[in-house]
C-alpha cells in the first residue's frame, strides 16, 4: 500500500491484548493505510526481558513515531517503576491529552459533558525524586520549570485554537505553593496573552473538583501540572461513565502514544468480555493526529451509532451481555 505508515502496537497486560485486537480489527475494516508492528511492555513481560519497558520497544516507537497502547500493570508500593511513566520520560511525551465527552445512552448524572484535560507529563512530584531524610521521614521534591510549564500552556492554547474551544483554565494551588505553582501560572499567563480570542482563567484545584461535580459544563480546556492532572482527568472520566469511556494520548514533539487509560482488569482477562471502547476512541485520536481525518470521522461515527442504537450491544460493564467480539462486530457493521 502506498504511503503506508507503521504503528507500534503495545498490547499491555490483562485485558490489553483483547482490547488491542478488537481495535485493530476495526482499523483494518476501515482499510487505513497503516501497518502494525507488535512490541512488549508491562508487568507480564518482566520475566522474559528483566524489565517492564524493553529498550527495543522504546526504539520502535522512536522509529515509527506513533504507538497504540493497551493498559499496563504497575505494582503498588514496590517493584519496578511504571512502564507508562518510563515511556513518557524516554520519549519526552510532555503532554497528556484527555478529551472527556458524554456518550449516547450511557446513563450518568450529567448530559452534554465536553471537557478536555491537558496535563503536563514530565515533572512535578511525578519526577519521582524521593529520599529518606532520617528513618521515619521521607522527602519528595516537586519540580516545576519554566520550560515545561510554558510548553504545556502553549499546547493547551494551540489545541483550543485549532479545535474551536473558547476557554482555557489553569489549575493550580498557588495560594499554598506560591513559588512552584506560581511559576506555572506565570507561564500560563504569558502564553495566554498570545491568544487574545481565548478566555483565560485560573481555578484552585480543590475548588475545581467541587465545581466539576456541581456543573461540569462550566469548563472547557483545563491545563494542569502532572499530579493535579492525573486526579482531575480521572474525576472527569467519572462524569461520563468511567475510564472505559474516555480516550487518552501522550504527545511529544516527534512521537505520540495513544492509549486506554483504564486498568488491566485481571479479573476478566481472557474471558472475552472486556469493553474496548476506550482504546477504540484513542485510535480515533491517533487517526486525527496522523491526518487521516475521514477515517477518524467514520470510526467515531460508528462508535456513536452503536451507542446510540440497540442497548443490547453493550459489554457487561455497562449492563449489557455482549462479548468483546460481538461489540466489535457491531462497530464494524456500523462503519
Amino acid at each position: 500500500m502506498a504511503n503506508t505508515r507503521t504503528v507500534t502496537v503495545i498490547n499491555g497486560d490483562g485485558i490489553g491484548p483483547e482490547v488491542s485486537a478488537a481495535t485493530i480489527r476495526v482499523l483494518e475494516a476501515l482499510k487505513v493505510p497503516l501497518e502494525f508492528e507488535f512490541k512488549d511492555a508491562g508487568a507480564e513481560v518482566v520475566a522474559k526481558f528483566g524489565t517492564n519497558l524493553p529498550h527495543e520497544t522504546v526504539e520502535a516507537v522512536l522509529k515509527s513515531g506513533v504507538a497504540l497502547k493497551g493498559p499496563t500493570g504497575t505494582v503498588v508500593g514496590g517493584g519496578l517503576p511504571s512502564a507508562n511513566v518510563g515511556l513518557r520520560k524516554r520519549l519526552d511525551l510532555y503532554s497528556s491529552l484527555r478529551p472527556v465527552k458524554s456518550v449516547p445512552n450511557v446513563k450518568t448524572r450529567y448530559e452534554n459533558v465536553d471537557l478536555v484535560v491537558v496535563r503536563e507529563n514530565t515533572e512535578d512530584l511525578y519526577a519521582g525524586l524521593e529520599h529518606i531524610v532520617v528513618p521515619g521521614v521521607v522527602e519528595a521534591l516537586k519540580i516545576i520549570t519554566e520550560k515545561a510549564s510554558t510548553r504545556i500552556a502553549r499546547f493547551a492554547f494551540d489545541y483550543a485554537r485549532k479545535n474551536g474551544r473558547k476557554r482555557v483554565s489553569a489549575i493550580h494551588k498557588a495560594n499554598i505553593m506560591k513559588l512552584s505553582d506560581g511559576l506555572f501560572l506565570d507561564c500560563c499567563r504569558k502564553v495566554g496573552r498570545e491568544f487574545p480570542e481565548i478566555t483565560y482563567d485560573e481555578v484552585i484545584v480543590d475548588n475545581l473538583c467541587m465545581q466539576l461535580v456541581k456543573d461540569p459544563t462550566r469548563f472547557d480546556v483545563m491545563v494542569t501540572e502532572n499530579l493535579y492532572g492525573d486526579i482531575v482527568s480521572d474525576l472527569c472520566a467519572g462524569l461520563v461513565g468511567g475510564l472505559g469511556m474516555v480516550p487518552g494520548a501522550n504527545i511529544g514533539e516527534r512521537t505520540a502514544v495513544f492509549e486506554a487509560v483504564h486498568g488491566t482488569a485481571p479479573d476478566i482477562a481472557g474471558k472475552g468480555i472486556a469493553n474496548p471502547t476506550a482504546l477504540m476512541m484513542s485510535a480515533v485520536m491517533m487517526l486525527e493526529w496522523l491526518e487521516l481525518k475521514d477515517e477518524a470521522r467514520r470510526m467515531q461515527g460508528a462508535i456513536q451509532k452503536v451507542y446510540g442504537g440497540d442497548a443490547k450491544v453493550r459489554t457487561g460493564d455497562l449492563g449489557g451481555s455482549a462479548t468483546t467480539r460481538e461489540f466489535t462486530d457491531a462497530i464494524i457493521a456500523a462503519l
